[in-house]
């Protein structure tokens, strides 16, 4: 005999809120974090190899693609710090009313998109 209800709660029954999605994309940025930080050493280090390895670092974020991750490091770095933030407020305490989670979960969202925004516009002003 089958039982057709899961004993837990499972993802096809489950109800998605802010502080879910925060916390998950807190991690997931976390780990593209390790990896993005990985990529700025290698950077680093083909910058001070020499000019020819620096032309081809070159070429590659002048590219749709090199400029697509550079944009979405910006984000996932951005988007970590205001979480980790907002982590910083929970672990003194505040924020565990629903309402004020749900308006810090959408503050995190919404500011880690303005904050990258207002980053890229500031770095185009410097080229």
């Amino acid at each position: 005999m089958k039982n057709s209800n899961p004993l837990s709660p499972h993802i096809q029954i489950y109800n998605w809120h802010i502080s879910s999605l925060v916390s998950i994309s807190h991690r997931i940025t976390g780990i593209i974090n390790i990896f993005g930080i990985t990529f700025v050493c290698f950077w680093v280090v083909y910058l001070l190899s020499g000019a020819s390895s620096y032309e081809a670092i070159n070429i590659f974020f002048n590219s749709f693609l090199g400029k697509f991750i550079i944009l979405g490091l910006t984000w996932s770095f951005s988007f970590q710090m205001l979480s980790e933030i907002r982590h910083l407020l929970m672990d003194y305490g505040y924020g565990f009313d629903l309402k004020v989670a749900n308006i810090t979960g959408s503050i995190v969202i919404l500011g880690s998109i303005v904050l990258t925004c207002l980053i890229y516009i500031f770095g185009r002003s410097l080229i």
